[in-house]
């Protein structure tokens, strides 16, 4: 999985609109191998990234679950220190 999509469910606040999309974004980028596309690819890009945002909003809404809803400064800070574990070396 691409180190930059976060994971989007259960959380409180719910997952926003454009926290959506940037996974989308990042999702595309890394199934094509194209950071920023060409004149040419732009618009097959932006196709692929509203369509993506769209199933994915769909799909986090259709999720169930019993756990309590995560909170995203603790989830963030494990993240940062993992991170700090890992790049220490």
């Amino acid at each position: 999985m691409c180190r930059n999509i976060k994971l989007l469910f259960n959380f409180d606040p719910p997952v926003s609109d454009s926290e959506v999309r940037a996974a989308s974004l990042q999702f595309v980028r890394k199934i094509s191998g194209i950071n920023k596309p060409s004149k040419a690819n732009k618009a097959s890009f932006q196709e692929a990234i509203d369509a993506i945002a769209n199933i994915s909003a769909d799909f986090l809404r259709s999720l169930e679950t019993n756990a309590p809803p995560k909170n995203r400064e603790e989830v963030a800070a494990k993240l940062k220190a993992a991170s700090a574990k890992r790049f220490a070396n």
